[in-house]
């Protein structure tokens, strides 16, 4: 076998580590705690079991933290060449990576299965096909479609089959000498209904059965991701999300319980994590205060289109009224508003040159920063402490 050696993809950017956060010269930047994502991690291990928890990586690439969780014992949920390199920079188990990703390059699979990567997520036949093209034998998933409903960041629509599916895409990886190990399913990002996972459960349930009657034996169940983050909003604790799956699982899965997978991204990272940013600007338009930041859709802050994500927010000017602002990002492009439909309150004496920290920002704010749009640079990250953030 030719084993191709792995490069990790380049190190974010990282600058040194500041005493306190607000006084940390240069803005914008994520200052990401490591420890506390560890921390995180350890309780979902807790809750839902070591072997469970696959880290997804997307949520956050930082190679320090990959490698803090693959030596607390965690596993990854990697959609590309370079997640792939990170986690197996970090000494991963490739065997226990979890290629998630429905729709591939075929030689993306084929380089992976090289690497000794052998479980991957599929939502067509075409993409079965493929996977049997590019790593015979390799263990294959089927990703069912759920509604998104209850979350803040759907992930409805792009992937999933349909329920009277499953079980004829189960038969065709068999047929193609794949082997089909189980059923996979996302509720979408930031789930505040842990309800939400009882449908898809009850979904794959029958179909476990019925690909059984047809020789097609199942064992591995991903529940994939949607676990909060302490964002604006009311969410329940972790252990409440725990206890609704496990009892759904007893429901329609019996004694004859499957192999859990979870997929956490935000829920493990989120809260390790905030940005801070430099009032750039305040203005008045049309009869609103608008305040521009230093960081904006461009630099991190993707999941604030359509006010999907709304982060809690800190400033450095504490006391006195408040008063609704609208608040913009540095570029010139007319979508980097962050909130607009429903401003944000903040102090009436903000200024130019105060700091403005987006809380549990640790997910989704570096790795979405893009290479330079508009000259900006893409978001560094700090390394050091976060105060807690919000319920676990």
């Amino acid at each position: 076998m030719t084993v191709i050696p792995v490069r990790p993809t380049e190190p974010l950017p990282l600058v040194a580590e500041p005493a306190d956060p607000t006084d940390t010269p240069g803005t914008p930047h994520l200052r990401l705690d490591v420890t506390r994502a560890v921390r995180r991690y350890r309780l979902l291990a807790r809750l839902f079991g070591r072997d469970a928890v696959h880290y997804a990586v997307k949520a956050n690439p930082h190679p320090d933290l990959v490698l803090a969780l693959a030596a607390a014992g965690c596993h990854f949920d990697v959609a590309s060449p370079g997640e792939v390199a990170v986690a197996l920079a970090a000494r991963a188990d490739p065997g226990r990576l979890l290629y998630s990703n429905p729709v591939k390059r075929r030689d993306d699979v084929a380089s992976a299965a090289t690497l000794r990567v052998r479980r991957f997520v599929a939502d067509s036949a075409s993409e079965v096909v493929k996977i049997s093209h590019a790593a015979p034998g390799a263990e294959v998933l089927i990703r069912l479609a759920t509604s998104g409903l209850g979350s803040d960041w759907p992930l409805s629509g792009k992937f999933g089959c349909a329920v009277e599916d499953l079980v004829t895409l189960l038969g065709l990886a068999a047929d193609r000498g794949l082997d089909p190990v189980g059923i996979a399913f996302h509720v979408g990002s930031q789930q505040r209904d842990p309800g939400r996972w009882e449908p898809p459960i009850a979904e794959a349930a029958r179909a476990w059965r019925e690909a059984a009657t047809v020789g097609v034996p199942l064992r591995v169940l991903d529940v994939g991701g949607g676990f909060p983050a302490d964002h604006e909003g009311e969410h329940p604790r972790l252990v409440t999300y725990r206890d609704v799956i496990v009892a759904a699982l007893d429901r329609h899965f019996g004694r004859v319980r499957p192999e859990l997978v979870i997929e956490p991204g935000r829920g493990l990272v989120g809260d390790a994590g905030w940005v801070v940013s430099e009032v750039l600007g305040v203005s008045w338009r049309a009869g609103r205060r608008w305040v521009y930041l230093d960081v904006g859709v461009y630099t991190g802050l993707v999941e604030t289109l359509g006010e999907s994500i709304r982060y809690r927010l800190d400033t450095t000017q504490v006391g006195g009224p408040c008063g609704p602002v609208v608040l913009a990002g540095p570029t010139c492009d007319s979508v980097d508003v962050l909130y607009e439909q429903n401003p944000v309150h903040l102090p009436l004496s903000l200024g130019e040159g105060d700091r403005v920290v987006f809380r549990s920002a640790g997910a989704y704010t570096s790795s979405y920063s893009t290479v330079g749009f508009n000259g900006f640079s893409p978001l560094p990250t700090v390394l050091g402490p976060v105060p807690s953030a919000g319920r676990s």
